[in-house]
């Protein structure tokens, strides 16, 4: 087997869930054919994560074989919402919520594909301009029964919950997309099987060759249960600071750190296989993740990043001392109460949050651990700030 053929037997398996056609789409790579490889991403959040990563570096691999890289920004479909595996309706966005997110999508792809090599588009440039007329012609070419059969809308339907209509067009919408892409081949996560297929069935419609599809395992998110999503927060983002990504990282359940390595990291079969050993030889699962997060930061901050995050990690956690390089948190008051400084650091969502923090006993201020919420700090500048367990601020 030559070295194309290898790439291209490992680009068709590792992380992969579903291909379709496997057997078309091998013939089409070892024929060199420079495919359409069309990925989309609904700008729902400014981040993209370590599951978003994992399909992007399968993108790269079609990209490192010499085909096109076509990332497809969804800022329209974004303000419909997409129901993949939502038991309920996702709110929709408005045009302005989606143009704030996507303003550093690419720089964050950019850590994983070659940008100067990706074709970027956006599918508000057809879908918007699709009149009424259009969409009825649209909509025409598929059944009421070909979107309803999809497990999402099925369960929701038999347990009595409302689908609406939005909803049920957004996947003839992406399917469309592809439409508009003349796309070869589309990629994504497991979750998108069903779109994808909706694609291929459109496809024919319009008289064209069906695309192939090629589908990436779900990387589960940080609360152990759910798919890494920006929505549901379980996530660990590519933009997260070196020390807030291995900390993360840290965070993860030990029974998910052979999956994190393989579908978060580079390394090779032969060294996960190895990782598999040493976990099931009784390893401490702690030095196993700390192997796993310094190759996580490493990939998306470099070497030296990873090296330093893992010392902060190993003197909050292991020596209990405090982190290099804190951030700066200006104070405008000389006496503030522990709660509405807390609440002036921006880590916790509400004041309700903050005051159950701090009797917790997970508020320090100059190294002194302060439970009272309405206890009055008298502040001179330069002390150092513990708000929970991790996040530590130097006060201005």
């Amino acid at each position: 087997m030559t070295e194309k053929e290898q790439k291209i037997e490992e680009l068709l398996s590792r992380n992969v869930g579903e291909v379709v056609d496997k057997n078309h789409l091998r013939d089409a790579l070892k024929s060199g054919k420079k495919l359409r490889v069309k990925l989309g991403i609904d700008p729902t959040s400014p981040d993209l994560h370590l599951g978003h990563a994992v399909v992007l570096s399968k993108l790269r691999e079609f990209q490192d074989l010499g085909c096109t890289a076509v990332l497809l920004i969804g800022d329209f479909t974004a303000q419909i919402g997409d129901p993949s595996g939502r038991d309920k309706t996702r709110p929709p966005l408005i045009q302005s919520d989606v143009k704030e997110n996507m303003k550093h999508y690419l720089k964050q792809a950019g850590k994983v594909l070659d940008i100067k090599k990706t074709e970027v588009v956006y599918n508000s440039s057809w879908l918007g301009k699709l009149t009424t007329v259009d969409m009825l012609k649209l909509l025409s070419k598929v059944s009421v029964q070909q979107v309803i059969e999809r497990e999402d809308f099925d369960r929701r339907l038999s347990e009595g919950k409302s689908v609406q209509m939005h909803e049920l067009i957004y996947p003839v919408l992406v399917a469309y997309d592809s439409v508009a892409m003349k796309a070869d081949v589309e990629m994504g996560g497991d979750d998108q099987f069903f779109n994808f297929l909706m694609g291929r069935a459109v496809m024919e419609k319009f008289d064209m060759q069906p695309q192939d599809i090629l589908t990436t395992r779900l990387l589960v998110g940080t609360d152990g249960e759910r798919k890494m999503s920006k929505s549901l927060g379980n996530y660990i983002g590519l933009n997260d600071e070196p020390s807030d990504m291995f900390g993360k990282v840290m965070s993860v359940r030990d029974d998910l750190i052979q999956k994190y390595f393989e579908l978060a990291t580079t390394m090779s079969a032969d060294e996960i296989a190895d990782i598999a050993k040493e976990f099931k030889n009784g390893t401490n699962p702690k030095t196993l993740k700390e192997r796993l997060a310094f190759e996580i930061v490493k990939r998306y901050h470099g070497e030296t990043a990873a090296q330093k995050a893992q010392e902060n990690f190993e003197k909050v956690f292991s020596r209990h001392e405090t982190p290099d390089d804190l951030p700066v948190l200006k104070l405008k008051a000389k006496n503030m109460t522990a709660l509405d400084m807390v609440v002036a650091s921006g880590i916790m969502k509400s004041r309700s949050e903050a005051r159950r923090l701090i009797e917790q006993g997970g508020f320090e201020f100059d190294e002194k651990i302060i439970k009272n919420p309405l206890e009055e700090v008298v502040i001179h500048g330069g002390e150092v700030m513990r708000v929970g367990k991790k996040s530590f601020f130097k006060i201005s």
